[in-house]
């Protein structure tokens, strides 16, 4: 396999990764905390999960051929309440995953060298995935300690449990082997 190919499928999975241990979270809340600010400077769940959904599909539409930073993208939009009920914003959030996905699983190796452009300035394919895959996992950070305040004495680990590192074997643990490091 080539170093590129390995590199694509490597972001791949890390994408897939972060969506699916922010899905986890987000599933241990209920309608009414997806909603909730934990303090006035705080974004709910639905704002941040908004925010990364406008972020993908404005970064990878057109990923290799346009400005990742698209003139009919409202960011600040983003930040308020959309009025839209929970399901619209999860099938927003997936439709646009499933943007970036589509863009990894077609790009030809050669093309992470290839430079794309974000709000006019030049990076390479290989380093704006980088950039993202570091500020998807900033915001999906941000739902999991927000889900886990929100959930409490409810909340399922998604990780190791405490006091179980050494007795945790992956190979007994298949389904969630995927998130745990």
């Amino acid at each position: 396999m080539s170093i590129e190919l390995h590199i694509i499928k490597t972001l791949m999975f890390e994408f897939h990764a972060l969506k699916r241990s922010a899905e986890l979270a987000l599933a241990q809340v209920s309608d009414e905390d997806f909603f909730r600010n934990l303090n006035a400077e705080s974004n709910s769940l639905a704002i941040i999960v908004q925010h990364i959904s406008g972020n993908l599909h404005s970064r990878f539409t057109d990923f290799l051929t346009s400005d990742g930073e698209k003139p009919d993208r409202d960011r600040d939009a983003e930040f308020e309440m959309s009025g839209l009920p929970r399901e619209d914003i999860m099938k927003k959030w997936e439709r646009n995953w499933q943007i970036l996905f589509d863009v990894l699983d077609s790009l030809p190796g050669e093309d992470l060298q290839r430079n794309v452009t974000i709000r006019g300035e030049s990076f390479g394919a290989f380093q704006a995935f980088a950039r993202q895959l570091s500020h998807y996992g900033n915001h999906c950070g941000q739902i999991i300690y927000a889900a886990k305040l929100l959930a409490g004495e409810n909340w399922r680990t998604l990780t190791i449990p405490r006091g179980q590192s050494k007795s945790w074997k992956p190979a007994e643990n298949t389904e969630q082997s995927y998130f745990r490091r």
